[in-house]
């Protein structure tokens, strides 16, 4: 089959669904994105395209994002027009619709299957905006979220099935959209991402490798920001550190944002709650990593005794179910996306996002009473073998939608 796949930051929701059509063999793989020295895959052809137009810093507020989607359409549209008029005529197209990309596409394309990922709807209600009163919403913000969906709401009439990842997203989205989207994650790597007794984190400062015997502390995060809780987080770790004098934290992430605003602070985030707690906490048991390799990533959560998820109501993230299928013992944010992914003490502990005490208390509880909550490691990697696992529960579920849209003659085997 002929594959064109459609991300403006490949290979963004799409990584391992192309490598294994790749490593199947037999199936043309094209990848239509914007990101400049995206990664290379073998089997997978990249083709770059220039967005044709980014709107001005004065645009006008309510039709950016369309303005924004729009450029992106047009420019991702004529790379497609390049790509046909040169012999690539795809047998289905699969891609993100929230940069606006696939918009135009069925001027060149009327007939080909298309199968748009649907990732977040926006509203002043049930997610991150209005969610946290530190950050109170303008009288603006729900025309302005409104102004957003243009983009979902085009894209919804252009492709023939939508997908999200989780019943949460699936359902921020109108109803009207509910019988068209299939709800199925990207998928996890459970078999490679496992627990391992073995394994260990060298940081330079302490001159030794921390392992399962220590008591690690771990918080990560894209980026350090709100959305994902870090404030929330820095406010719990003073009192984190007076009930475990031995425990270690180890923070990943870097300092830009990825979610909402920039924060007014001179020095960030970061800046901002070094003034608020920074006289409070043991600043040599606390670690900033930054941004680590994968193989890094892994290990810190291997040798994790309590991994923390602070996340506002928000698309989940990948790290909570990289985590679980590592074995981690959580302690997360009681909010409707991770109550997806966790069931408070059978697969991880859930607590108020907006109780700092609470939260330490909680982690100071696992690391005190470690056989108290041995339980819920294994179950949470089980769960998400069960639910998440790419290889045997997502993968055929995407490739069973693809299949329904495809001739019988173009259809894909599972083995």
């Amino acid at each position: 089959m002929k594959f064109l796949f459609v991300h403006q930051n490949m290979p963004g929701q799409y990584r391992e669904l192309i490598q294994w059509l790749a490593a199947q063999g037999g199936h043309e793989i094209v990848f239509l994105t914007q990101r400049k020295k995206a990664p290379q895959f073998a089997g997978v052809k990249t083709v770059q395209y220039k967005t044709h137009h980014t709107a001005k810093e004065d645009a006008y507020g309510l039709s950016r994002t369309w303005e924004n989607a729009a450029g992106n359409g047009f420019g991702a549209v004529m790379a497609l027009r390049e790509l046909v008029a040169g012999g690539f005529q795809p047998d289905i197209v699969i891609g993100h619709v929230g940069w606006g990309e696939m918009t135009f596409f069925r001027e060149v394309l009327p007939d080909t299957p298309m199968i748009g990922f649907f990732e977040y709807y926006y509203s002043v209600h049930g997610g991150p905006v209005g969610f946290d009163p530190e950050s109170p919403v303008s009288e603006h913000a729900p025309y302005i979220m409104h102004g957003h969906n243009v983009v979902p709401q085009m894209n919804i009439n252009v492709v023939d099935l939508g997908h999200s990842p989780t019943y949460w997203q699936r359902d921020r989205f109108p109803k009207q959209f509910h019988d068209k989207i299939y709800v199925c994650h990207d998928g996890i790597r459970t078999d490679t991402l496992k627990p391992n007794k073995k394994a260990q984190v060298n940081l330079g400062r302490i001159g030794r490798p921390l392992t399962r015997k220590d008591e690690v502390v771990t918080f990560m995060s894209r980026n350090l920001e709100t959305t994902r809780g870090y404030h929330q987080f820095m406010r719990a770790v003073p009192h984190i550190q007076k009930a475990r004098p031995s425990a270690r934290i180890l923070v990943i992430g870097g300092n830009d944002v990825s979610y909402g605003g920039k924060n007014k602070h001179p020095g960030g985030l970061r800046g901002q709650m070094e003034a608020e707690v920074g006289h409070l906490i043991d600043w040599d048991r606390l670690h900033f990593l930054g941004q680590v390799p994968y193989e890094s990533y892994q290990a810190i959560v291997q040798i994790s005794a309590c991994h923390l998820y602070l996340s506002m109501p928000f698309v989940l993230s990948w790290s909570l179910l990289e985590s679980m299928s590592m074995g981690a013992t959580i302690v997360a944010s009681d909010v409707a996306p991770v109550r997806e992914a966790i069931t408070h003490g059978e697969t991880g502990l859930l607590v108020d996002f907006f109780n700092p005490e609470a939260i330490a208390a909680q982690v100071a509880d696992v690391l005190t009473k470690p056989r108290d909550y041995a339980h819920l490691g294994p179950a949470a990697r089980q769960h998400v073998v069960n639910t998440y696992d790419f290889e045997t529960v997502c993968l055929p579920e995407h490739i069973r939608q693809i299949n329904a849209l495809v001739p019988a003659d173009k259809q894909i085997a599972m083995g």
